[in-house]
């Protein structure tokens, strides 16, 4: 069974990195040497290692490869700033409560920003927002990284707002994060 997992482990490291980029080779290393140090290593260190009764793997690697490994893979997120310049935040996808949403061109603007001033004056630390994308004026509230967090403050408004909490539910839609 442990000869079998190691197989497949090499099995799949080789599936792994046999490309036009690396060069792999392999044999038998004999129980000879203690087990290595704690230390932490890059990979291809690791991966290179001489490890007794494992086998060894040797990688030879691309140039264009070593100048591409341990940076990091994703682009840095914009920081933006408040317009009174007090925060700075990030931008992502993340949810925020939608507290109302009308279409009655006569009513819901009025309906919105009323809601809008309640829920500020009970609530001052989630951000509000009045959206209008014709017919539809909307209310959103919060700045949320994870449906929980939303979850847990639409139950607090809910409680505070009974006569609209009932129309309230979490949408998916760009926050703004505050830079730590």
């Amino acid at each position: 069974m442990h000869n079998k997992f190691h197989s497949i482990l090499f099995a799949s490291v080789l599936m792994i990195l046999s490309g036009p980029y690396f060069l792999v080779s392999a044999q038998n290393v004999s129980e000879t040497s203690s087990q290595g140090s704690s230390q932490k290593k890059e990979i291809l260190q690791e991966l290179n290692a001489v490890v007794p009764g494992k086998g060894r793997v040797t990688v030879y690697e691309d140039e264009s490869i070593s100048r591409v490994l341990g940076r990091p893979m994703a682009p840095t997120r914009p920081v933006y700033t408040s317009a009174d310049g007090s925060t700075q935040f990030h931008k992502m996808r993340g949810f925020k409560i939608q507290a109302f949403s009308g279409n009655d061109q006569r009513t819901s603007k009025n309906e919105a920003i009323r809601k809008q001033t309640q829920i500020n004056n009970l609530f001052p630390e989630h951000e509000t927002v009045v959206l209008f994308d014709s017919p539809f004026w909307r209310l959103r509230v919060g700045n949320f990284t994870t449906r929980e967090e939303a979850e847990a403050v639409m139950q607090e408004l809910r409680k505070a707002f009974p006569s609209f909490g009932k129309e309230m539910y979490i949408v998916v839609d760009e926050v703004k994060i505050p830079v730590n």
